[in-house]
């Protein structure tokens, strides 16, 4: 069986506790879970099950904390962030992670969004990347970095140009936020891939709200506002492994009915 002709790696955002135990109930082959607080600025800690982790076929992704926002011109909030990335992303790297997902931040309003590029790209000359840092498009926000696909592109320029490596620069496409941020999910995979060349991740996720409203909930595949074929439709088109972040009773089912569908 040729790569392209294997199924996609399908699996959930879980509780840091026992991620292979929540694999297992999920029937997952990919958990992404938090080292940490993901509202807190506290350092990142390794799971006591981080062998086991490593040792085993399940697909791991660390999710970085909510909290960082290295594109903000704030002295007070950026520098702390990009300690707390690359302490999230040597942390990741140890467990064998395949990627650090990260949000694109923002910049203030009033400010030059400029700004907040030259920021990314900065992370990116300082910053050594064992494994790729995966960019995720965010939902709301006038001075969001990665709402738009306008803003993405010009992120990823600047990012790519500071890495001394681009290929350590991933993208994660979010179908909730895209949908709340105001893209259309149909065709989106050609527009986001002529911008990066790539998609790394796919975070599978349905929205509570319309279309462009700008709210970040999640819910679980069907029982949101998004159409599911179209859903099915990005999720095809990129190939990439799949992370739902849906509400945790119904994963399990959201993994079946991707499993089925793909």
């Amino acid at each position: 069986m040729t790569t392209s002709q294997r199924p996609q790696r399908i699996g959930a955002h879980v509780d840091q506790d026992d991620p292979l135990a929540h694999a297992a109930a999920r029937n997952a082959d990919v958990v992404q879970f938090f080292l940490g607080d993901p509202q807190g600025w506290k350092g990142p800690v390794v799971p006591a099950s981080a062998a086991a982790l490593r040792g085993s076929d399940v697909d791991v992704y660390i999710h970085a904390p909510y909290v960082i926002n290295v594109a903000t011109a704030n002295n007070r909030i950026r520098i702390p962030s990009r300690k707390l990335l690359d302490g999230h992303l040597k942390a990741a790297a140890s467990i064998g992670a395949k990627g650090l997902i990260v949000h694109g931040g923002h910049v203030n309003a009033g400010d030059d969004p400029q700004v907040g590029f030259d920021n990314w790209r900065k992370v990116f000359e300082r910053m050594e990347c064992e494994i790729p840092v995966l960019i995720e498009n965010t939902a709301g926000g006038g001075n969001a970095m990665a709402r738009k696909l306008d803003r993405i592109a010009r992120l990823w320029d600047a990012a790519t140009s500071g890495a001394s490596d681009p290929s350590v620069v991933g993208f994660c496409l979010d179908t909730c936020h895209f949908h709340a941020g105001g893209e259309e999910l149909v065709g989106l995979v050609d527009r986001v891939k002529a911008i990066t060349g790539r998609i790394d991740l796919i975070h599978c996720n349905d929205s509570r709200d319309a279309f462009d409203s700008g709210a970040d909930r999640h819910a679980n595949l069907g029982a949101g506002q998004i159409d599911p074929e179209h859903i099915l439709e990005v999720c095809r088109a990129a190939g990439a492994p799949i992370v739902v972040e849906t509400p945790f009773e119904g994963q399990a089912d959201d993994i079946a009915f991707l499993r089925k569908h793909l």
